[in-house]
């Protein structure tokens, strides 16, 4: 499950034990993701912190299943088979239909998001997957082509905070071994249930 020794709950307390008891799944599960953390305690409230932040608030424009697309895309780029993993269960979820997921993976996995996505979505998952591979090569002319395609500065933000937090958690699991062993996959938290006709697009 993991390259580091790690506390599980029954081993654990004080700040640790009410840390896990914050990010339990609904069975009472908790992602090795955030075992990893147990050496640490005070890195897991951080990083759960960013992540709710990041794809599960309420005040963020775009909706959570494209949020999710977005991570997935850079995860992909990363090969980090466990965010892939957790957050193509977490797409399936939202759009409440496995199908449409699988589709949206294979045009994710093939580098062509058009396939199933629009104008303003492509260009926002192209600039994404600029940010994932060559982070030092961006330049305002992709804030540009986002905007030209419909995107607004808002959205463009928060495409980049998704980006950044994948960079940062595909290299925390990549880095330490942590594998989806035990885990149960896609119960991240909902975020509104705002499905429209991109599912069936």
């Amino acid at each position: 499950m993991s390259w580091i020794r790690r506390i599980e709950y029954e081993e654990s307390s004080g700040a640790l034990r009410a840390l896990y008891d914050r990010v339990k799944g609904p069975a009472g599960n908790i992602d090795n993701v955030m075992k990893a953390h147990s050496l640490r305690p005070h890195t897991m409230e951080g990083h759960g912190a960013l992540y709710k932040a990041v794809l599960h608030h309420g005040g963020n424009a775009l909706p959570g299943r494209f949020l999710e697309a977005v991570g997935i895309y850079a995860s992909l780029i990363n090969r980090c088979a466990y965010s892939v993993a957790h957050h193509f269960a977490g797409l399936a979820r939202l759009l409440d239909d496995r199908a449409r997921a699988e589709e949206v993976l294979a045009a994710l996995e093939a580098g062509a998001p058009e396939r199933v996505f629009g104008a303003k979505e492509s260009a926002l998952l192209a600039y994404a997957a600029k940010l994932t591979r060559a982070p030092g090569e961006m330049a305002e002319a992709d804030i540009e082509a986002a905007r030209a395609a419909g995107a607004s500065d808002e959205e463009i933000f928060e495409t980049n905070q998704v980006a950044a937090y994948f960079a940062y958690s595909n290299r925390l699991l990549n880095g330490l071994g942590i594998t989806t062993e035990g885990d149960v996959l896609g119960e991240s938290p909902p975020t509104t249930d705002d499905l429209d006709d991109w599912r069936h697009r």
